[in-house]
């Protein structure tokens, strides 16, 4: 049995944008609804989503049987750590805080199997082969993984054509809330400069060949991004839509009436 194709690595690869959700609850049954909803991509989120190894496993597999493609978002850029969660399934990953050409070269060697990297051999023991299920997966899970690297610093964006013209790194992901608290700007993902150096950016990014991602919550800040070529773009986040709708529910019915507000006369 042939190693399956990396749907969404071929995705990116085409004009067009993926639309995404970030999925950070740290449940499976969360996970599951969420891959249910008909978006394009989920991000399992161990960077500020309180997930561990046994937890993205748990997501991994609640989403399998859906068309949504999972990318898992690693706390670290950690050899080790990517060995594991690539042993657990994950194929594309996304890590944060890259800042240079050298780290990211790191990263995609970490992917992959020698001579092209360092990941260890031990897939008969891992579901990423579905345990020596893909007889031929040693030979063919390199060219499936695909690595999305996280910048999100001014110091990163000096380094941004650099690092988006490594071999190995498939799409570039700009993180618009540290990047303002890098500028200078934190709390402010809108501001003016903020918005034209994640413009320029996502051009530099595809002037290299590779595809640009981004987090953008406001529909009319997605939309634009999407305009600009971004290939994957998330634009929910799964704990804020739960969060929002439940108290907007709670406020609904909790609000006093505004004859017992204003008074009636009593």
């Amino acid at each position: 049995m042939r190693t399956p194709d990396n749907l969404f690595k071929q995705a990116i690869a085409r004009p067009g944008a993926q639309i995404g959700l970030w999925v950070g609850l740290a449940d499976p049954y969360a996970a599951e609804l969420c891959a249910t909803a008909g978006f394009d991509w989920l991000l399992i989120d161990g960077e500020h989503g309180p997930n561990d190894l046994r937890s993205m496993l748990a997501a991994l597999q609640a989403v399998a049987p859906y068309p949504a493609q999972p990318v898992v978002r690693i706390p670290q850029g950690d050899t080790a750590l990517i060995k594991q969660v690539m042993e657990i399934g994950a194929t594309t990953l996304l890590v944060p805080m890259v800042e240079s050409a050298a780290q990211a070269r790191e990263l995609a060697r970490a992917m992959r199997y020698p001579p092209s990297g360092v990941r260890g051999v031990g897939s008969g023991l891992a579901r990423s082969s579905r345990w020596s299920l893909y007889p031929q997966y040693l030979h063919e899970a390199n060219e499936r993984a695909c690595l999305l690297v996280q910048v999100e610093t001014a110091a990163a964006l000096e380094h941004l054509d650099e690092i988006a013209a490594v071999e190995g790194v498939d799409g570039v992901f700009i993180g618009p809330a540290d990047l303002s608290a890098s500028m200078g700007y934190i709390g402010q993902p809108g501001h003016p400069q903020v918005r034209a150096a994640i413009d320029a950016a996502i051009g530099r990014i595809q002037a290299a060949g590779k595809a640009p991602g981004i987090l953008a919550t406001d529909e009319a800040q997605a939309r634009h991004y999407i305009g600009l070529g971004a290939r994957f773009v998330a634009v929910g986040v799964d704990a804020t839509l739960l969060a929002r709708s439940a108290r907007d529910l709670a406020a609904r019915f909790k609000a006093a009436p505004a004859s017992a507000a204003s008074g009636s006369g009593y």
